[in-house]
């Protein structure tokens, strides 16, 4: 069994949607209760994956170990589309998941509101932006795989949400939001968020 670390509503639930859709039992822990959760991952940040003996941090590592560790469709085996695949859980990772971090950085971090709601609305503009580079992904597709949800669309479904935290607007395509509505309707998804709420709550 593996034992993952999250915080609700986080990027940790994408981690914890794949081991589900791997068949793999996981422990699921809510670092917000813990003291010592630098003792496990020094950075502070989630996911941090514990595999046996070992602790795995950064989500994309973490999901390129589990893939290549557990036989799965979410990894295609050939070349070319492995490597598209791959391409898109680092889009995910490094390049979406960056852009909605300065909406968390900045909104607790600039007093004057007029400035801040103008860095927002700038911060918002470039996550539209990489929206519409999904948006002409999906183009000839329902998935960034194809016809079945990939990693990289669970990742970004996680992200999706999290505009709603601030006042900006993020804008999906057609395709975009028919893509994160399937995924986010996935039931590995649904009992993620539902195991995540029963942990918090206790």
């Amino acid at each position: 069994m593996y034992t993952l670390y999250y915080s609700q509503g986080a990027c940790s639930v994408a981690t914890q949607v794949v081991l589900r859709e791997l068949g793999q039992n996981v422990k699921i822990v809510d670092v917000n209760k813990l003291d010592n959760f630098k003792e496990i991952n020094p950075v502070g940040s989630v996911p941090a994956l514990v595999d046996g003996t070992n602790v795995l941090t950064e989500g994309a590592a973490i999901m390129l170990h589990i893939l290549t560790k557990h036989k799965n469709s979410l990894l295609p085996e050939d070349d070319i589309n492995r490597q598209q695949a791959i391409e898109d859980i680092m889009f995910a990772n490094a390049t979406m998941h960056p852009a909605y971090s300065k909406l968390f950085f900045l909104a607790p971090n600039i007093d004057d509101e007029s400035i801040k709601q103008d860095l927002l609305n700038k911060a918002s503009q470039s996550i539209n932006d990489l929206w519409r580079v999904v948006e002409n992904k999906l183009a000839d597709k329902r998935f960034l795989g194809g016809d079945k949800p990939s990693t990289a669309d669970i990742m970004l479904a996680a992200y999706s949400r999290w505009g709603a935290y601030f006042p900006v607007d993020i804008i999906f395509g057609q395709k975009t939001t028919h893509m994160l509505n399937a995924v986010l309707a996935m039931p590995s998804f649904k009992k993620a968020d539902e195991a995540e709420q029963a942990v918090s709550v206790k």
